[in-house]
């Protein structure tokens, strides 16, 4: 283990880099990956509690610790009650990273290497990173699939963490992927109706799109030539607070032209600079099951009869050709897709760990449906819900008032 402590604007970060097991439980598996983790501290806070946060994606690093505009507009927040630890998941940022240089392994090889960078791993990673701290205790912010990674915590090590606050991520507990994605569809099927009912010339101009995708014609700066299903994939933004801006944008301007194609390429959500987040991004929702392209058989028949009707964090295996950078990873993702995962959560563990702390479930949530989030929450009676309409499922990026929220909530500063 290693630490360097560096100043960012008036915040001190000690950046604790520690060696760790790649399977953990398996000491007859020598393998070990690198694990980073910032600790960020403000002027006065030296003796705070520590706050680990827990990055959404999967596949995506940790933020930067800078202010915000440029830094995570919660940080503010979380530094008045905490000493904030910035974990970068395995696989991501400054711990070891899977990249494109990982290709140069044979596929299988590198499927099972994958295998171990899901949340479980990543939750006995949190452990060791707790444990080097010197902390009895500490407690969690988890967003998106930070918060799918909270409940494999609970499962497990509950007892090492004082309170846990969630945005966007009580995932479903005991189903199945399919069964979730069905339900994004619904989502997606109502914010698409809506967004068209609120600009009605779109549609046209949707299909003027989705015209010249079926012909080919829109190529983009990296070279792709984006198919219908990548296009479809921009309403993914519909899933945020201000991200129908993005697809307005998009639709108001020439198809044919350079500020469109650039415009779409960085709209897309799934791209090949995380490609992690694609290539096992719906493991997340594998709790004990393969997915086995999961979102792409459970596509209602409206959305393949009108392709004008957006899609979310819906996954296609045709990625794997259209796209330059998914192609490469071909064989990896197709073995991924069809792995067993193991079981992730345990609910009755979950329902015995005594969690406090509060979770914000946003009604409107295209990507982790509201129905299962208040499903998992009957599991977690010490952990106050925030129901809401008045964030999308990034609401926790829009600004400090969520976490504020939150904390004072888990500390029975406010009830609701």
């Amino acid at each position: 283990m290693s630490v360097t402590t560096r100043r960012m604007q008036d915040l001190t970060i000690d950046d604790h880099f520690l060696t760790v097991p790649l399977v953990w439980g398996d000491p007859a598996d020598a393998r070990t990956i690198d694990i980073h983790a910032a600790v960020v501290t403000r002027e006065g806070g030296e003796s705070l509690p520590y706050l680990v946060f827990l990055q959404g994606g999967p596949g995506h690093e940790a933020p930067r610790a800078f202010h915000s505009p440029s830094g995570p507009s919660w940080l503010d927040a979380a530094l008045e009650h905490y000493r904030v630890v910035l974990l970068d998941q395995r696989g991501t940022g400054l711990s070891t990273p899977v990249g494109d240089d990982d290709l140069e392994r044979d596929a299988s090889e590198l499927a099972e290497y994958i295998t171990h960078l899901r949340a479980d791993a990543i939750v006995r990673d949190c452990e060791a990173v707790r444990q080097h701290l010197g902390a009895a205790k500490w407690s969690v912010l988890g967003q998106s699939f930070g918060g799918f990674t909270t409940l494999a915590y609970l499962s497990t090590d509950a007892a090492s963490l004082e309170h846990v606050y969630i945005t966007g991520g009580l995932s479903a507990v005991g189903r199945r992927p399919d069964d979730v994605y069905a339900v994004t569809y619904d989502k997606m099927r109502d914010e698409s109706e809506k967004y068209y009912r609120r600009f009605p010339t779109h549609r046209d101009a949707m299909r003027r799109v989705i015209d010249l995708a079926v012909d080919g014609e829109l190529v983009l700066p990296g070279g792709e030539v984006a198919s219908v299903s990548r296009v479809r994939s921009v309403g993914s933004a519909l899933g945020t607070n201000d991200g129908w801006q993005t697809v307005w944008g998009l639709l108001e301007r020439d198809p044919r032209s350079n500020a469109f194609r650039h415009d779409l390429a960085a709209a897309m959500p799934f791209g090949a600079r995380n490609p992690l987040y694609f290539v096992f991004h719906e493991s997340s929702y594998a709790d004990g099951h393969a997915t086995r392209w999961s979102a792409e058989r459970t596509e209602p028949a409206d959305f393949r009869e009108d392709p004008t009707l957006f899609t979310g964090e819906h996954v296609r295996r045709e990625w794997l050709d259209t796209v330059p950078g998914f192609q490469p990873w071909r064989d990896v993702t197709l073995a991924l897709a069809d792995f067993e995962w193991p079981s992730l959560y345990d609910a009755a563990a979950i329902a015995a760990s005594d969690a406090r702390g509060a979770a914000a479930v946003y009604v409107n949530d295209v990507y982790v449906p509201f129905e299962f989030s208040m499903e998992t929450a009957r599991l977690l009676p010490g952990v106050t819900p925030w129901i809401t309409s008045e964030h999308e499922h990034n609401g926790l990026r829009g600004g400090g008032d969520v976490l504020a929220r939150l904390i004072d909530l888990a500390h029975g500063r406010r009830v609701r």
